[in-house]
């Protein structure tokens, strides 16, 4: 891997990263690019209808954002985990956590079931439309009693004939009400062992027996369309079926290494930007005389959290880096999970605290990914999960 001259990571000051090359940096550029120009000026908007317009999607898909890690031959860039981490952290840098969520649910938590279990006509079939971003993708894995709890997965999928049948139903599925492509996970064999009763399959939008149950209303995230999912008697081809019978079990722990790594990456987007707009504030905001900048508590407080999201950073490079090389890191992703998901929402408390009292109206940025942030320390697997998971490996 070649070293270059990277962008300032917070648009100030140079840094020099022994894990990011060249291509990671014009990607880095690209992405804030297309942020400043094609998100910002209309996530209110995005926020207000309760999803990302699919024709952002799209373009999103023509300037190669959705097909980081995907082939050539289905219109991806080849690239590696650390540039899955670039897109992670740019995305989260938008202020508009919805936005980035929807893009990386389809981009690194959904479409990757198609990309590692699917056969060479399910990836010919949708491949070049998930890239092309005229495909979305969703993951429906979570269920009221089943979240990281794979094993207690209760949707079924029966066997009949050259078909399968699911019932059963699915809550908390990001990009659900809009989805064109669901992967969806359900017990084929109730007599199995837990880790093999479980499959994966693939669900197209407007297949009979299969409903959108409602569009949830959320705390955070609010231009992200979630849904609770319904299958009733929905009946699929038999070659929808993702990789093997009972290999669902694995191929979603397999995953949750990815999704868990652009988590921590995203939040540390949101944090590092929260501290530059507090930044921006404390020295222009003028109490008792003076800057709030000039008080020493603010500016050391604003330091040490600074020190602290560069700590989550590099943690989170050095697990994508990790993974780039082929190594095991799940130690390392459950580390970044559980100290980025809970520091991004330190970081928000102190920096609404140092906005007084715009810092609790709608109408700023840092209200809204205050809120957005809360869920980074439930999602993809909630903090006490995570802190199990190190506790194994210690």
């Amino acid at each position: 891997m070649t070293l270059a001259e990277p962008l300032a990571h917070d648009g100030a000051s140079p840094l020099r990263s022994p894990y990011f090359g060249e291509e990671h940096e014009a990607l880095r550029d690209q992405l804030r690019r297309f942020v400043a120009s094609e998100v910002k000026p209309h996530g209110l908007a995005w926020e207000e209808a309760g999803m990302v317009p699919r024709e952002v999607l799209r373009r999103m898909g023509e300037l190669g954002f959705l097909g980081i890690r995907y082939p050539a031959e289905y219109g991806g860039s080849e690239l590696d985990t650390l540039a899955t981490v670039v897109l992670a952290e740019e995305l989260g840098r938008s202020t508009f956590s919805g936005f980035a969520i929807t893009a990386l649910v389809h981009t690194d938590m959904a479409s990757v079931h198609v990309f590692n279990a699917g056969s060479k006509a399910q990836r010919d079939r949708w491949m070049p439309d998930i890239v092309a971003g005229r495909a979305i993708c969703a993951v429906a894995v979570t269920e009221p009693d089943a979240g990281s709890d794979v094993k207690g997965i209760r949707t079924t999928a029966r066997r009949d004939g050259d078909s399968y049948v699911l019932n059963g139903a699915k809550m908390f599925i990001t990009n659900g009400v809009h989805a064109d492509l669901y992967c969806v996970a359900a017990r084929t064999d109730p007599s199995a062992r837990p880790s093999q009763a479980v499959s994966m399959f693939l669900v197209e939008k407007g297949t009979p027996g299969f409903r959108v149950g409602r569009a949830l209303d959320k705390h955070g995230w609010r231009s992200s369309d979630t849904a609770e999912l319904i299958f009733e008697d929905c009946r699929i081809p038999a070659e929808n079926l993702l990789g093997g019978e009972g290999r669902g079990f694995y191929a979603i722990m397999r995953n949750f290494q990815n999704e868990r790594t652009v988590i921590g990456a995203m939040a540390m987007g949101e944090a590092q930007v929260a501290i530059e707009l507090t930044l921006e504030h404390v020295r222009t905001r003028r109490a008792f005389g003076a800057p709030l900048w000039e008080k020493q508590a603010i500016r050391q407080k604003l330091a040490m959290l600074s020190a602290r999201v560069e700590a989550g950073r590099q943690l989170v490079h050095h697990a994508a880096w990790l993974d780039a090389k082929g190594l095991d890191a799940t130690r390392e992703v459950s580390m970044a999970k559980a100290y980025c998901g809970e520091l991004v929402n330190e970081v928000m408390y102190s920096c609404v605290q140092f906005h007084g009292g715009m810092g609790f109206m709608r109408e700023s940025a840092i209200e809204r990914m205050a809120r957005d942030a809360r869920v980074q320390a439930i999602g993809g697997g909630a903090t006490e999960v995570m802190l199990e998971e190190v506790a194994k490996r210690l």
